[in-house]
């Protein structure tokens, strides 16, 4: 926390740039902003104001302000880069750009965080003379303090009836995570193929991706197919939401379009799937615990918490932004990631 004090003292212009693994990770932060005795601002989806008046009042008074991830939302945008260029408060984002679902690896960092911090760094560059833009990578590291087996084999159970199969509980944790996995992958390769596949596990998953994607993107004929699940879907979602935000569709289209919505959600699913993020070697608790949950969550689109989690922030040393970037460099040093800045908690 005696970086981000420090920055705080010298009046900078504050960016947060924290991975994002659970749900929980805005209240975690408002726990060590609480220590440190300040408020933060935090971009948050513009579907979370959309679910009932309490909650949009609530997010709005604790410093949330709404992104539209599907296209290019100029209002946050400019909110963003006032609060940093006045140096308002720390200002949150997640430069994943969606809930990664695991604590010890970072998907992609999206490119539109260091565009914001480096707008805001000429701006304030030129109004402030000697301002500051500084961006602090914070790591957030779940350590799970339960009983795994108490915890995981009922839900293993509950998938395992809903597979009309009998209790596994005589297996392994680990073998019975491997054959719902397999399972659950095999369901939809019948349901997008029409039929199983074999091989290896992984190369299966990025084939399912592929074969719920392509023809999406052929038909809404976006130019832009590589990159990861989530920028493929955050392409496809800006061209099939803006219609059924404004109503214009029929009942049909409405519904076609939701379905195209699940396969998207499903890619973006498969993409936390990750090559031996578990095994017999490389069993840590905290992946077993994601593994199962996102399987549940996969499965019955609900899940539910397993603890007790203990949590441990790290605030890594700032990285100035500078008005110009280098053209030179393969990757924004802004927006690159890196174990170096937080040390030994940061997701590898």
């Amino acid at each position: 926390m005696e970086r981000l004090k420090a920055s705080l003292e010298a009046g900078h212009g504050i960016l947060l740039a924290p991975n994002h693994c659970r749900t929980s990770d805005p209240l975690v932060l408002g726990r060590m902003m609480r220590k440190i005795g300040a408020n933060t601002f935090c971009m948050a989806s513009w579907h979370l104001f959309k679910q009932d008046w309490f909650t949009t009042f609530m997010i709005r008074r604790l410093g949330a302000f709404s992104v539209y991830r599907e296209g290019m939302d100029r209002a946050a945008i400019n909110t963003a880069v006032d609060i940093l260029q006045h140096a308002r408060r720390p200002l949150v984002v997640f430069p994943e750009g969606a809930i990664s679902r695991h604590n010890d690896q970072l998907m992609g960092l999206m490119d539109g965080v260091a565009l914001m911090a480096r707008t805001a760094a000429k701006k304030r560059a030129k109004a402030t003379p000697g301002g500051r833009v500084i961006v602090h990578p914070v790591a957030i590291r779940y350590f799970f303090r339960g009983d795994l087996e108490r915890s995981l084999s009922p839900v293993l159970t509950e998938i395992e009836n809903h597979f009309s199969w009998k209790s596994q509980e005589h297996q392994p944790l680990l073998t019975r995570i491997r054959q719902v996995g397999e399972a659950l992958l095999t369901l939809k390769e019948i349901e997008a193929f029409g039929h199983a596949h074999e091989g290896d596990l992984y190369e299966r998953v990025e084939a399912l991706i592929d074969q719920l994607l392509c023809p999406l993107e052929e038909e809404w004929a976006i130019k832009e197919r590589s990159g990861s699940a989530v920028v493929r879907v955050k392409n496809l979602r800006t061209a099939i939401l803006p219609d059924m935000i404004d109503g214009d569709l029929t009942e049909d289209e409405r519904a076609r379009r939701w379905r195209q919505l699940t396969d998207c959600y499903y890619a973006q699913q498969m993409l936390h799937y990750t090559r031996d993020y578990i095994s017999r070697e490389n069993n840590v608790p905290e992946r077993i615990l994601e593994t199962v949950e996102r399987f549940e969550e996969d499965l019955t689109d609900e899940m539910r918490a397993h603890g007790p989690l203990h949590v441990v922030i790290q605030v890594g040393r700032a990285i100035e932004v500078s008005p110009q970037r280098d053209r030179t460099a393969t990757t924004d040093r802004s927006c690159r990631r890196s174990k170096t800045n937080c040390g030994p908690c940061w997701p590898s």
